[in-house]
């Protein structure tokens, strides 16, 4: 059974604004405004130079993806729809609505290769999914025999490498590919959907075929990842919270993942939730991590204001013609 968007936009607010009303319930309200207000401005700036920095780490590995495929686009244009994708992120329902927007907007500029277009943010997606899982493995690795409280992430580090090893198989795998060609997507004949999704499925399964394209990609998703990990750790440092910075990079990528949840506006009360639960467990008040939490989503919201301005710049000007190349 299809839910109706306003339906799934209802049931998302009322779990966003139940989470928050039970946090808020949960912290002294006052206090929380005051560690805000207080906040240090120098670590606010840090963290928010991390997440801009690392937002053309993101861009490149997406060009290199594209140019593996014979695709060269302008890294300052990637970069420019990147900013655009996060400013649209915050209205659209979790990161995939960013996705889906590079997605549309780059088969736009390339109508011959729509393809292409979609496998490159798609297989972007799932080697920062794999990035996320090796940065996560590699904080537990850290924290093993000092900090008992993070032996549970040991648990949804392999029930979600598990699944990642279950897609990466179905999209690489030979026989699969034949038996998904064959006997699968035919299936969707009639809803019209075969042929394009076959080709999705072809033009990612092509990547097989470029590991050091792929190892390359990894690498430079697993530095943005960690730059992040530090930009939140300075979120935490700017309300006070004394903790070592290990423990943000098992926080980090958790949060990640965590943000995609689809049952939330955008992640809203399910991040903060995440701060104050995790934070919990190495004694941080609930106030200063919930504190810590606000400024985070702060970050973000101001990360995703050039796209802001790059769509209210295109509202007023003439579309630029597309690359004839």
């Amino acid at each position: 059974m299809r839910i109706s968007r306003p339906v799934r936009v209802g049931v998302q607010l009322l779990v966003s604004g139940g989470l928050i009303a039970y946090l808020l319930w949960r912290i002294d309200v006052g206090e929380t405004a005051d560690l805000i207000a207080a906040s240090s401005p120098g670590y606010l700036l840090a963290a928010l130079a991390l997440f801009v920095g690392t937002t053309w780490g993101m861009s490149w590995r997406w060009q290199a993806l594209l140019a593996s495929k014979g695709i060269h686009e302008p890294l300052g244009w990637l970069t420019k729809l990147y900013f655009v994708s996060y400013a649209a992120s915050q209205i659209l329902p979790t990161a995939i609505g960013g996705d889906a927007v590079r997605i549309v907007e780059h088969a736009r500029r390339r109508p011959d290769a729509r393809a292409e277009a979609a496998a490159a943010v798609l297989m972007e997606r799932v080697i920062g999914a794999v990035g996320t899982l090796l940065v996560v493995a590699l904080g537990i690795a850290i924290a093993a025999g000092r900090y008992e409280d993070v032996r549970y992430v040991a648990w949804v580090e392999g029930i979600l490498l598990v699944g990642t090893l279950v897609f990466l198989a179905l999209v690489f795998s030979r026989r699969t590919g034949r038996h998904l060609q064959e006997r699968v997507f035919p299936l969707g004949r009639r809803l019209r959907i075969e042929r394009p999704v076959a080709s999705l499925y072809r033009a990612m399964h092509e990547y097989r075929d470029r590991p050091s394209v792929l190892l390359l990609v990894l690498a430079v998703t697993i530095v943005t990842q960690l730059g992040r990990v530090v930009g939140i750790w300075f979120c935490g440092e700017a309300v006070g919270i004394d903790v070592s910075p290990l423990v943000y990079f098992v926080l980090g990528p958790l949060l990640f993942l965590v943000q995609m949840a689809p049952f939330t506006i955008n992640g809203l009360g399910v991040r903060e939730a995440f701060f104050v639960a995790f934070l919990a467990r190495f004694d941080v008040p609930n106030d200063a991590a919930f504190a810590a939490g606000v400024l985070y989503y702060a970050a973000l919201l101001a990360t995703s204001l050039p796209g802001g301005f790059i769509l209210l710049w295109r509202s007023v000007r003439p579309a630029a013609p597309r690359p004839t190349g």
